[in-house]
């Protein structure tokens, strides 16, 4: 119980922290502040920030998809399908498309078939969010069972993925490898 009330803090803070830092992003692309178009335009531009990172580790990491820090902790290939997971899911409550019932997808464990899912889910929703009209990012969603806009529904997801990559490089780096933009 506590775990849950202390992830919704945290999520109310981070959404809190993105109606600042989002705009400012805006404004350092070119884009004002108060349009809403800088606000999807940085939105835009972090889905293909997450896409180059995440798509680059799961190239270098490939080989590892197995590997995982703990018991009961996820593995890299978890990591990268719970990202396309994610991807679908805000997609889908974006563009307002009803979440398809049944069971849950096979994991991706083909190298190259999850850097494919991965930058195909990215692009999908990058085109997605470029799409939204400034009445569309206020609308109001459902997701994890919580009344928000589209746009707090983007910036939860986006900053939980945020968390992922810091997860992923540690993941990365623990094994000797690397992110391809740091060399």
């Amino acid at each position: 119980m506590r775990n849950t009330q202390f992830r919704h803090a945290i999520c109310r803070l981070i959404v809190a922290a993105s109606l600042i830092t989002v705009p400012l992003a805006a404004q350092q692309k070119g884009a004002s502040a108060e349009s809403p178009a800088g606000v999807q335009t940085a939105l835009a531009n972090d889905v293909g920030n997450l896409s180059d990172k995440f798509t680059g580790l799961a190239r270098v990491m490939a080989g590892k998809y197995d590997w995982r820090p703990g018991q009961g902790v996820r593995s890299v290939g978890e990591v990268l399908n719970l990202i396309v997971g994610e991807n679908k899911m805000l997609n889908n409550v974006l563009s307002g498309t009803p979440a398809q019932a049944g069971p849950q997808a096979a994991p991706i464990t083909d190298p190259a078939a999850l850097q494919e899912a991965l930058r195909s889910s990215y692009a999908t929703l990058r085109q997605t969010i470029a799409g939204l009209s400034a009445s569309d990012t206020q609308a109001n969603v459902k997701m994890f069972g919580r009344d928000m806009t589209k746009q707090a529904a983007a910036f939860l997801l986006l900053f939980d993925q945020h968390e992922h990559l810091g997860q992923s490089i540690a993941y990365a780096r623990t094994n000797g490898v690397v992110p391809p933009w740091s060399k």
